[in-house]
């Protein structure tokens, strides 16, 4: 019979927001121990702009695991703090910061990361993000070994799940959250047992997903409906694509490429229905806006904008 200590490692967990949840959630439930959990400081979030605790912070606290926020990691404090833990490996999901060289030996096993991409695709700070607003049919996870370059460690395991062209970012998002904490679970028992094995990546393939910009959610209505599409489904649920209409700024939050053509100049309405503006794009193309936000108001379908304020056929959107 195997001693229990014998495959228990202890873990020191770098992650902040919700994505990261999952994955520290099995680790607790399983054999393993959560020795600490390293993550960024509390910052102001929400319409309010409150300073409040990532969700991380607070599942961590929730059960009594220490947790350290440093502002850097290459400062005096951060590594003595997580060499007290005593951690025999790190695991590292959505963190928001690169970890310096020197902290990745602490631990015995190293540290390995639960990405949100199939790499060497995406490497980068929103790599779901991009991957939708790329039209990427298909996305999914991969368990990587952290190295000094962004996200260009071996591979230990990857799971896949498609993108339905309609679905936003969050909704892909939670998904992957959920597929990757199984799957890292799976890569520390074979950690563990020496059975292991470890891909490299091919840098010639790779890509990389910067972290997402207000200024890119500005709509170009001379591009594609299918692009402008994937555009509002990659920038929800922030920071948003956007259009001006009769000079004020219209939130796009859920649109669906239009089954009819366009005759018209980019940006022009062509169709008013019950619930969508039908709106010219680039090459002949059509999107349909159905639900939107102004500015400082809550989200609202169109056809409930529309009871408010009226749109003419013709009226033009401004964008980029």
């Amino acid at each position: 019979m195997v001693d229990q200590d014998q495959t228990r490692l202890r873990i020191v967990y770098f992650g902040t927001p919700e994505f990261a949840v999952p994955t520290l959630e099995a680790l607790l439930e399983s054999r393993h121990v959560v020795c600490g959990v390293v993550t960024q400081p509390d910052k102001p979030r929400g319409r309010g702009q409150q300073v409040t605790e990532g969700p991380v912070k607070t599942l961590a606290l929730r059960h009594g695991i220490p947790v350290i926020q440093p502002a850097k990691l290459r400062g005096p404090d951060a590594a003595p703090a997580i060499a007290a833990w005593a951690p025999e490996i790190g695991v590292v999901a959505a963190y928001g910061k690169l970890i310096p060289p020197a902290m990745l030996h602490l631990p015995r096993y190293g540290m390995i990361n639960v990405h949100a991409s199939l790499l060497p695709l995406y490497r980068g700070a929103a790599p779901v993000h991009r991957a939708v607003i790329d039209g990427m049919p298909v996305t999914g996870v991969t368990i990587m070994r952290v190295v000094d370059l962004l996200d260009a460690g071996e591979m230990f395991a990857k799971v896949k799940r498609p993108i339905d062209p309609d679905e936003t970012s969050d909704v892909v998002e939670r998904d992957l959250a959920r597929l990757g904490a199984p799957l890292l679970l799976e890569v520390l028992d074979q950690l563990i047992a020496g059975t292991a094995t470890a891909e490299i990546q091919d840098d010639m393939m790779s890509s990389y997903a910067p972290r997402l910009t207000k200024e890119e959610g500005l709509v170009d209505w001379a591009l594609p409906a299918v692009y402008l599409h994937n555009r509002v489904r990659g920038l929800y649920p922030w920071p948003h694509a956007y259009t001006f209409l009769q000079g004020r700024r219209i939130i796009l939050l859920r649109s669906r490429v239009d089954s009819e053509e366009s005759a018209s100049e980019p940006g022009t309405v062509e169709a008013v229905s019950r619930d969508a503006l039908h709106v010219a794009a680039g090459f002949g193309s059509r999107l349909a806006i159905t639900e939107v936000q102004q500015e400082g108001k809550r989200a609202m379908s169109v056809r409930d904008f529309l009871a408010g304020h009226p749109v003419d056929i013709g009226t033009r959107l401004s964008g980029g």
